[in-house]
């Protein structure tokens, strides 16, 4: 998962639902990997079942490998190498990067959410993440902090190498607004509740077009 040029748009970054039905749900996910080019997958399962996780994770590796599109795993970072996933996203912002980085090696993809919280990105990248994710961008009622403003957005992708991911609650209005700032758009359940999810996002990302 690498930086994209800085006058390219912002790559595509796609979660998985937190529940999902393996056989209804790998179609659905089959037709926006091949319909949009999708740096990378993320698996967001939540689960206490070690056998469901490895389940979903073989199936989706399986898809996603095929297409040459990295998966990696939410949280659970202790399953990354027996699932033969590429790597962690670590939702604890910088506690465990350096831990992390240090268990999986120098190869995995390992990022790191951040919440608005600039700080904790710096952190997280000086520890070795190879992204930073900030959010939510929009009103949700889930979340647990504050909106990420667009200024923290600007001020990193001027001054930090490491490439930034923005997610949560995105519309068509903060895709505009925060492309020219961000490397990745991670997007899941904005589409996800859509009959055609794969329309959904590319009615989303019409912007970058």
């Amino acid at each position: 998962m690498s930086d994209s040029d800085q006058t390219d748009q912002p790559n595509l970054y796609l979660i998985t639902p937190t529940s999902f039905e393996i056989a209804r749900f790998v179609p659905r996910l089959a037709a926006i990997l091949d319909g949009e080019p999708i740096a990378c997958l993320r698996l967001a399962l939540v689960t206490e079942d070690e056998d469901d996780l490895a389940r979903a994770a073989d199936a989706l590796r399986e898809l996603a490998h095929a297409r040459d599109v990295p998966l990696v795993l939410s949280g659970h970072a202790g399953m990354v190498e027996r699932l033969g996933l590429d790597g962690v996203h670590l939702t604890d912002g910088p506690r465990n990067m350096r831990a992390t980085r240090k268990a999986l090696g120098g190869d995995a993809i390992i990022g790191a959410y951040c919440g608005a919280l600039r700080h904790d990105g710096m952190t997280a990248g000086e520890a070795g993440a190879d992204y930073i994710a900030f959010g939510p961008l929009g009103e949700t009622p889930l979340a647990d902090g504050p909106k990420v403003e667009h200024d923290l957005f600007a001020w990193w992708s001027e001054m930090i190498e490491i490439p930034v991911v923005a997610e949560g609650a995105l519309d068509v209005g903060l895709i505009e607004r925060f492309a020219p700032v961000t490397d990745f758009f991670a997007i899941g359940a904005e589409i996800w509740r859509e009959d055609d999810a794969l329309a959904a996002l590319r009615a989303l990302i019409a912007p970058l077009r």
